[in-house]
């Protein structure tokens, strides 16, 4: 062949991609944003049926006309997206809470509040997450029971959009990160977001779990097909969006209020994939991201599909890229000048 001709074909390769994403995209529905929905308020569960206690909002609406964080009015709020998790959530709230109350004993600045996210459950998941505010001083653990499944990604987004802290993780309700290991997030965020005084959680910045450390210990309880689905997985992220973070998906990372407003009213996917488009922003705008190595071990009854979970995200990993590319979603105002 000629060189003319491998130009025509790597041409013509190119066009049918693209015209391959095209049609991807076409075919993906995905939710648009609305100021509205961005500053809906919402109102606790409570299963007496008596839902009075309303959320606070992590947005209000700006003099120009969008939005902005409202101040906090706690030191940290915890994130616990659940869908069907009457058996695994009370063990991780034990956790949760028994290490909030010491920290709350050792001084007075510690505040906390605790958003149980109730994902479309069928099972008794809000019921037993109301009982554990029964023992905590009022406000402190709030239940926000959604209607119907959105996915992980929909119910965290909710959940942070109800935030007060300063501070906001989200922590998987499965328990399969030592919850004391905040410790370490905290001091890396307070680092990133500290004037050499005072921290700022006006100032974007995120703290990650990461369990990139254990990844070799975990091959030999792998089976060969999952490490391969792992490895690919890890190439499409990089290749496409995320380049500065090696373990994109545990399910325990940090914000500061200022990141949070930044990045989850612009959020666009709503299941697994999430921290990747969350972490793509975050690198866009170029905001400092710590990782950080968590304790963190195998839970049985992930609601992970192993073959068809893997197919979406790498699907959504690819729509990503694309949709922003092409200016189909927009981030162009996060990108410093």
């Amino acid at each position: 062949m000629t060189s003319l001709s491998y130009m025509v074909v790597a041409v013509v390769t190119g066009l049918l991609g693209v015209a391959a994403f095209f049609l991807l995209s076409f075919f993906t529905p995905y939710t648009r944003r609305t100021k509205n929905e961005l500053l809906q308020e919402r109102t606790a569960y409570n299963p007496n049926g008596v839902e009075n206690i309303k959320f606070e909002r992590l947005l209000k609406e700006s003099s120009n006309g969008g939005y902005e964080h409202s101040p906090a009015e706690r030191y940290l709020s915890v994130i616990i997206p659940a869908m069907n998790e009457e058996d695994r959530l009370p063990i991780m709230l034990e956790e949760c809470i028994e290490y909030l109350n010491k920290r709350a004993e050792e001084s007075d600045e510690f505040t906390f509040e605790i958003i149980v996210v109730d994902d479309g459950s069928t099972d008794d998941t809000s019921k037993i997450a109301f009982s554990f505010s029964k023992d905590l001083k009022k406000g402190e653990l709030l239940v926000l029971k959604l209607p119907q499944n959105v996915g992980k990604g929909g119910a965290i987004r909710y959940g942070v959009l109800c935030a007060r802290g300063e501070m906001i993780l989200f922590a998987d309700a499965d328990g399969a990160t030592k919850f004391s290991d905040f410790g370490k997030l905290e001091t890396a965020l307070r680092d990133l977001s500290s004037d050499g005084e005072y921290f700022e959680c006006d100032a974007p910045a995120l703290a990650l779990g990461s369990r990139a450390h254990l990844e070799e210990t975990s091959k030999a309880e792998r089976s060969i097909f999952r490490t391969i689905l792992m490895k690919g997985f890890h190439i499409i992220v990089w290749i496409f969006t995320v380049r500065t973070v090696k373990d994109t998906q545990c399910g325990f990372k940090m914000f500061t209020r200022g990141a949070a407003a930044l990045l989850f009213p612009r959020m666009h996917i709503e299941r697994w994939a999430f921290d990747v488009e969350l972490l793509y922003l975050a690198e866009k705008a170029k905001m400092p991201i710590a990782e950080v190595a968590v304790q963190w071990h195998e839970v049985d009854g992930s609601k992970i599909t192993p073959i068809l979970s893997w197919i979406q995200m790498g699907r959504d990993i690819c729509l990503i890229w694309f949709r922003y590319t092409f200016r189909i979603w927009e981030a162009d105002d996060l990108i410093p000048q």
